[in-house]
Parts: structure tokens; sequence; C-alpha cells
């Protein structure tokens, strides 16, 4: 579970989803810092299939949970188009090239995800402790099946504050480091609408982007790669090598050294 506590002023607790789940919940609740009771604007709902995270109120939309056996996840895994697919261009995969990746902005998992999928060891970092405890439970649940849990043996992660962690890296320094900031989505799809109206009021805006670049490019020794929505302005500070645009996002990419066989 999570090594830290929630310091957010939004309001989250802890639901059991049944009597079963109780010493669940009683445990991420103890963990996290949060309560089993009370006014809540969002919930961290327990249950039998894992965690997920449920904005309380009317109008609020469904929950959110991460899933790597199931769902998107699994449809990108058998027909996402593999190392032709944009991140996989933009971090430097080719024939004979798997570099090592550091996701410092992992969120749900899924660009690491598909970086495994495609055969790179992928180190993620996350720093909020709700999108952290979504992720591990995840990643524990995924373990357990058989078709993906080699991929994720290849995802290990660190919760945290990615800035301080790099600066402090110690391991063998990663090839590329892919950061993703927080930034209002351009995306329309009824999805990542849904997970920035959650996460947005959790998260807030990446003030820190550019000291995370920097840190970024300190460490890594071949390329940094962040994700940006289309029509976004770079991050602040050092000017990107190239850009990869497609239709909703593209890659700021910082090249140190070339990525060779």
């Amino acid at each position: 579970m999570s090594d830290l506590t929630i310091t957010t002023p939004v309001l989250i607790r802890v639901d059991a989803m049944t009597v079963a789940d109780q010493a669940t919940a009683q445990r991420w609740a103890q963990d996290l810092g949060l309560p089993l009771a009370g006014e809540a604007e969002f919930a961290l709902q327990v249950s039998v299939d894992g965690l997920q995270l449920q904005e309380l109120g009317r109008a609020a939309p469904g929950p959110v949970r991460v899933d790597f056996i199931e769902g998107a996840l699994a449809h990108r895994r058998q027909f996402g188009g593999g190392s032709g697919q944009m991140i996989a261009k933009a971090v430097g995969i080719q024939p004979g090239v798997r570099p090592t990746v550091l996701d410092a902005t992992a969120g749900l998992g899924r660009d690491a995800f598909v970086l495994a999928c495609l055969g790179c060891q992928v180190h993620m970092i996350e720093r909020h402790p709700i999108v952290a405890a979504l992720l591990t439970d995840g990643l524990r649940r995924a373990r357990l099946d058989t078709q993906v849990a080699g991929i994720v043996q290849r995802m290990p992660l660190l919760i945290g504050d990615a800035i301080e962690l790099m600066r402090a890296w110690t391991a063998d320094a990663p090839q590329v480091i892919h950061l993703d900031p927080m930034f209002p989505s351009r995306d329309k799809s009824a999805l990542v609408k849904k997970e920035m109206r959650l996460f947005k009021p959790l998260v807030g805006a990446d003030d820190d982007a550019p000291d995370l670049l920097a840190a970024a490019l300190a460490l890594a020794t071949h390329r940094v790669v962040v994700k940006r929505p289309r029509k976004a302005p770079s991050i602040a500070g050092a000017i990107p090598t190239y850009s990869l645009d497609g239709k909703s996002s593209r890659y700021d990419v910082y090249a140190k050294k070339s990525l060779k066989p």
C-alpha cells in the first residue's frame, strides 16, 4: 500500500462495498490517513474487485479504476499498433532497441503499460497517494493474471515526489524519461473527460513542470520525452529538439544522445 498520506483539501473517505471488505477498507484508510465515514466529495471504494475512485453527488460520472486486464488497455495491448504508436516513436523504440524508461508522472499507468507491452523496462513514479493507491491495486490484480503478469513485472512503482526522487537517484540512470504533466485535456473521449473531472480537484496542475523537466534532463542518459496537448506551449526551460504531432497530443523530444542497438 501507499507510504504517503493525503494532504489535499478535497474531502475523501474510504467506503467498504460489503461487510467482507471492511477489514481491507480499514487498512487503506489507515495507510492513507482517510476517514471511513462522514461528509465527502469523493469515495475510495473497496471491494473484492479492487479499488475505485467515485465522485459523490447527483451528476457524478462513474468510478475510475486501473484495469490492465480488460477494457481499453487490453484492446490496445492486442490491437494498438505496436512500435508504430506515437509514444513508441517518441521514446526511440526501433528494431533491436528497447530503452530503459522512467515514467516520472505515472498516473494510472497507461503509458507505462504500453511501453512495457512493447518490451521496455519501465520504472514508474507517482506522487499523489490516491492515484498511487489505484495504480498499486491495478498492478496487484494484474500480477494474478497469466496474460499480463509478465508485462507488469516490468513496471515497478515508486511512490513519492518525482523531482526529489530523480535528484537523489542512485540506480542505473534510465535511458529515457517520460513526462506527462497535468494540463487541461483537449481529448473529447468520455473516459478522459471522466478522469479529468475526478483528478483535477485532487491533483491540480503541475506548477513545478519546469523543475520536473530540469531534473529529468539531468538524469536521463539519452532523451526526455514530454507529452503535451497538441496546441499547448512547451514547458518553460530547455527547447525541444523536435516534436511528434498527433491529432490531439504531441511529444516534445529533448535528445541528448542517439539510441543504438
